[in-house]
């Protein structure tokens, strides 16, 4: 048992999972500025590297099925420590992959370790807001957006100047340090509610029925979101590239455009959802973010062919209003699928995740192959469908009553 009492635990908490958050998006976005160099130096095209993003999808799937149950039998810190270690070897994996099948490997131990310690921080993020009685979640996700904002700025200014395979063991190592006192200081056992707090939560629940309804429908509002979301990071430094005429380095200023402004909106997010409501802010960010998203892409490939600059500006300017609109909906859904009655914290966010996340790569690799059979820019119209619709779907979160939180 901790000598600290549990305001001091939950305090110290927070802290380690603003790093844990933060060291999260760098490992996991530290790739995305080196994409199109993987791809052109496995000389994959875009269905075939579209297909090895499935990778990522398999460790993400397999990891959120067996995360809420390692969850409430062994606490969410124990299960952390392990899979804390998984990302950046997955990560340095890649920089030494030298065919497909190597680099399909490494994506399924990332997404394995990615997909199992994001269950295991939020389930302590929502046994932190209970505690100190404060809404933390958003926050939380928005050092992971900074994280994510910071690698891909250095991964596009050492591009020119450095290999990918430096770049990411340089990273993946790093994060391994990291990494450490970010989860050493989480939540003992008996505080992070890994069982719900109750006798009659469950750890192992129906795959359809009632009781799991709710889930499933904010899985599915998170399956959009994510969809649009992978597909910015693994596709828009391709489509600069490719489509618009943007040179290496700063072709990675979507996804940095991207992510900045899911840092503001994220930041922001705990004020905006105490004052909108988790439903309506998701509905809004969904909507606005989708529209966005489509309506700049269809102006700045034609545009591209008079103005490159002109062009790149549309574009960065819908991916920051897509990110402003993604940064809340994340979380509002994970506080969402942490309140449904009966069911343990961590196996219910399992649940929504393991549709969420697989949405976070599998998307990629649809458009991959949307991409191979028509364009890159029409394939954009996916993500940018799929978004809206995670707005629609925001409806959902109210029937977990997440919002008289």
């Amino acid at each position: 048992m901790s000598a600290l009492t549990p305001i001091q635990s939950a305090t110290r908490a927070r802290n380690a999972l603003w790093a844990s958050f933060g060291v999260m998006g760098v490992v996991a976005m530290a790739w995305v500025p080196r994409i199109p160099e993987i791809k052109d130096s496995l000389h994959l095209n875009n269905g075939q590297f579209g297909l090895m993003l499935m990778g990522s999808t398999s460790g993400a799937v397999v990891g959120a099925q067996l995360s809420g149950r390692l969850i409430h039998t062994f606490a969410s810190r124990r299960v952390a420590k392990v899979s804390s270690v998984w990302m950046p070897l997955g990560l340095i994996g890649m920089a030494y992959s030298k065919n497909a099948l190597s680099l399909f490997i490494s994506l399924f131990l990332m997404g394995l370790g990615y997909s199992i310690l994001d269950i295991c921080v939020n389930t302590q993020a929502v046994a932190v807001e209970k505690i100190l009685k404060k809404r933390w979640m958003s926050s939380f996700h928005a050092l992971w957006s900074t994280g994510a904002f910071v690698t891909t700025v250095f991964g596009g200014v050492i591009a020119a100047h450095t290999t990918p395979k430096f770049n990411l063991v340089f990273v993946g190592l790093l994060c391994l340090v990291l990494f450490v006192p970010g989860v050493a200081y989480l939540l003992d056992d008996e505080l992070d509610d890994h069982d719900g707090g109750h006798e009659d939560t469950q750890a192992k629940i129906p795959l359809f029925g009632k009781s799991v309804a709710p889930l499933w429908a904010m899985g599915i509002g998170l399956f959009g979101a994510l969809i649009a979301e992978g597909s910015v990071s693994d596709w828009s430094t391709i489509l600069l590239r490719d489509h618009i005429g943007i040179s290496k380095g700063l072709n990675a200023s979507g996804f940095a455009c991207f992510a900045l402004a899911m840092i503001f909106s994220r930041f922001m997010g705990d004020y905006v959802l105490e004052r909108l409501g988790p439903a309506k802010t998701v509905r809004i960010g969904g909507y606005m973010g989708g529209s966005a998203m489509a309506i700049s892409i269809a102006i700045a490939v034609p545009l591209s062919s008079h103005s490159h600059i002109g062009a790149l500006v549309v574009t960065n300017i819908g991916f920051i209003i897509a990110g402003l609109g993604m940064g809340p909906i994340w979380p509002a859904y994970i506080l969402g699928a942490s309140s449904v009655p009966g069911i343990a914290p961590g196996v219910g966010i399992a649940r929504a995740g393991v549709i969420g996340l697989s949405a976070f790569f599998v998307g990629p690799a649809l458009v991959g192959s949307l991409a191979q059979v028509t364009s890159l820019p029409i394939a954009f119209g996916l993500p940018a469908v799929m978004f809206i619709f995670s707005g629609y779907q925001s409806r959902a979160i109210k029937k977990s009553k997440s919002e008289s939180k």
